[in-house]
């Protein structure tokens, strides 16, 4: 055996490789689309998974050129869904409430002696939206003091 023969070997083994990899991933895409179409009934999604498994290559070229455009809107969908749910559970972790609920806790942890005055102020003017006076003087006079110099 030459170093060509032995090269093209590599090569063509690289293809089959790719193509089986790029095959795996369409039946995974696939099978997920099969189970997240709500319109089509079980017996049809059987018939699918059935001739997946016996003609799967051919079966999964006439699935994508049949359904191919559903596939995409119904993953688009799923997608749309997904960041729709992440921004909610992001805004039901994250938000601490409404305005008069955040001065309202910062207030307990005033009492309890876990935040001094001076920062209760500025959580205060935070949870009001008055961001700018949070820096205006923590004794909410807005008197601006100058920086010590030695």
């Amino acid at each position: 055996m030459g170093f060509w023969t032995d090269f093209w070997d590599i090569i063509w083994w690289f293809v089959w490789a790719f193509v089986f990899i790029a095959y795996l991933f369409a039946l995974f895409s696939i099978i997920t689309d099969l189970f997240r179409d709500r319109e089509l009934s079980g017996w049809w999604k059987a018939v699918w998974l059935v001739f997946l498994l016996v003609l799967p290559f051919l079966t999964a070229l006439v699935y994508l050129i049949a359904r191919g455009r559903g596939m995409a809107e119904r993953s688009a969908e799923a997608a749309v869904a997904a960041r729709r749910a992440g921004e909610t559970y992001i805004r039901e972790v994250a938000g601490a409430g409404s305005p008069a609920q955040q001065v309202a806790q910062a207030k307990a942890l005033l009492d309890e002696g876990a935040i001094s005055p001076e920062e209760f102020v500025v959580l205060k003017n935070h949870a009001l939206g008055q961001a700018g006076t949070a820096a205006a003087g923590a004794d909410g006079s807005g008197a601006h003091r100058a920086p010590a110099t030695a």
